[in-house]
């Protein structure tokens, strides 16, 4: 029995061809996952099977639900099957969520939109919903509001909005991109229960095989609108057919070739350093509460060493690097670099803040859209003294983004004319430019597809070789941290429980929260 039957789908915005005969089936109770790279297709094959596509859209080929074609269906019709027979899991939970509105009120709404039921019964069955995805009322009451919550509870909630009415079908288009290991692998588990309890039909849209690779029952790979190979699981990962499916494996492997790191001489030192805040008084009378964010930590970072930080979402890993950067106070210890307190009289010294620099998650927004490259990667110029111009400038950027596997002629232009990579490749030569002693990479590439993110970890290890880079490597992503660092710390409630050479803590963990980041981190199947 087939639930989804999609046949032969061809899609184009305005002349451009964006999926070309796209055939694939779900039948109830079976996990199929779509993947490929971005600009592969699937994002707009799941948004073909809900119908929310661009206007100038068009589309022949049929999309059977139940043996109904929603491409013949009026907008009415398509209305009252979104959310009662289709359920659709978004990509980011805070911009699918409504930030004024409390958690109880947007998972009612689709209820009350289709007039299944009172509203009384409607907060009934959304504090049902809630408990079932772990959200239970007496912890999480359905006055919460969405910035209350953390990343994987929002999408908790965002699962519980999808499965109110029990869909048919269950689109979940990449719901666990922006998760770290644990709360990826107890989103996975849980869509895998409600598949198994509700027999429903899960389409998984993903860009990372090792994600898919222990749920999905079939696997379909997408490449520049095509589907180029498709097939049980098991049997697609022992006989990969196609060179695309190859590559993606490969690039889901990836290890990078870092240069030998020099004799050991202390560059950054943190000692015993508390990051704390007030909270709220319990009632007017009462003192301030105090919440310790970081509690004594203490390491050291040697010039040209690749220290790697890893942990669960709010163990107070950007907190620290925060606190590195002289951003926010501490309140106990000691932040040295080169031998020197990076803070004179609570602000950081401009001599010392030009020397460390900082690569954020998200390229795009940490740019600024109306300027130029040319302007974006010189903006570290104000911090030096003598800062250079003219012809001397220009050279400067030229080096910068050659450095970075970019052409010269890229400082024209406009930020939104790149593609993900590239926007990270910029960041990373904007971080250069000035030559610090020491760059933080804050989830770095986090939100790149795998081949992209082999090729940005490689031009990493490349620069080592060229500049002789000391840095900090935060990330959720425990493979990508075992590829590009030497050592690596643990950090878990504001506290580093373990560290150590990066193969040895990894091959042979000794505290017990090492163990669990590990074994929850998703693993390729080994292949022949």
């Amino acid at each position: 029995m087939t639930l989804l039957s999609i046949d032969a789908l061809s899609l184009s915005i305005r002349g451009f061809p964006i999926l070309r005969d796209v055939s694939l089936t779900v039948a109830p109770g079976e996990i199929v996952a779509v993947t490929g790279e971005s600009g592969s297709g699937k994002s707009m094959t799941a948004f073909s099977v809900m119908q929310l596509l661009p206007e100038g859209t068009e589309t022949s080929g049929r999309i059977l639900l139940d043996g109904t074609d929603l491409l013949q269906q009026t907008e009415p019709q398509t209305c009252a099957i979104r959310g009662r027979d289709v359920g659709m899991v978004f990509q980011e939970p805070m911009t699918a969520l409504n930030p004024v509105k409390t958690i109880g009120a947007q998972v009612a709404e689709t209820m009350l939109i289709h007039r299944a039921m009172s509203p009384e019964a409607a907060r009934t069955r959304a504090e049902e919903v809630l408990a079932r995805v772990g959200l239970p009322q007496d912890r999480f009451p359905l006055s919460r509001f969405p910035h209350e919550l953390s990343g994987g509870q929002r999408q908790r909630v965002v699962i519980a909005m999808a499965i109110a009415l029990k869909p048919r079908l269950l689109i979940a288009d990449e719901p666990t991109t922006a998760l770290d290991v644990t709360t990826q692998a107890q989103i996975l588990d849980l869509l895998k229960q409600l598949v198994a309890e509700d027999g429903m039909g899960l389409l998984m849209i993903t860009h990372d095989l090792a994600v898919v690779s222990g749920m999905a029952d079939r696997i379909v790979v997408m490449q520049k609108g095509q589907v180029v190979e498709t097939g049980p699981t098991a049997q697609l990962f022992r006989n990969m057919q196609h060179p695309y499916t190859r590559m993606l494996f490969a690039a889901s492997t990836h290890k990078v070739a870092l240069p030998k790191a020099p004799p050991p001489k202390p560059l950054l030192e943190i000692r015993n350093v508390v990051r704390a805040y007030r909270t709220p008084r319990p009632h007017p009378f009462a003192r301030p509460g105090r919440f310790e964010a970081v509690k004594g930590v203490s390491f050291t970072l040697q010039r040209g060493e690749r220290l790697g930080l890893v942990g669960e979402s709010g163990c107070g890993k950007s907190t620290l690097t925060r606190a590195l950067l002289g951003l926010e106070p501490v309140q106990g210890g000691d932040i040295l670099f080169d031998g020197k307190p990076i803070l004179t009289r609570g602000t950081v010294d401009a001599s010392i803040r030009r020397r460390m620099q900082l690569v954020f998650q998200d390229p795009y927004g940490s740019f600024n859209p109306r300027h130029r490259v040319d302007r974006l990667i010189t903006e570290p110029f104000h911090l030096l003294d003598d800062a250079p111009t003219g012809s001397a400038r220009q050279k400067t950027i030229d080096e910068a983004l050659t450095a970075v596997g970019l052409q010269p002629a890229d400082a024209t232009k406009y930020i939104h004319e790149f593609s993900g990579g590239q926007r990270q490749r910029i960041a990373i030569a904007r971080a250069l430019i000035i030559r610090p002693d020491i760059i933080l990479f804050d989830e770095a590439v986090s939100a790149l597809d795998v081949s992209v993110r082999a090729r940005i970890l490689d031009l990493i290890a490349d620069l080592c070789g060229t500049y002789g880079l000391t840095y900090l490597f935060i990330s959720h992503d425990l493979s990508v941290v075992r590829s590009v660092t030497d050592r690596v710390m643990v950090m878990q409630s504001g506290q580093i429980v373990e560290q150590g050479p990066t193969e040895q803590v990894f091959s042979a963990p000794s505290h017990p929260y090492t163990r669990t980041l590990i074994d929850a981190a998703p693993v390729l199947p080994e292949i022949a």
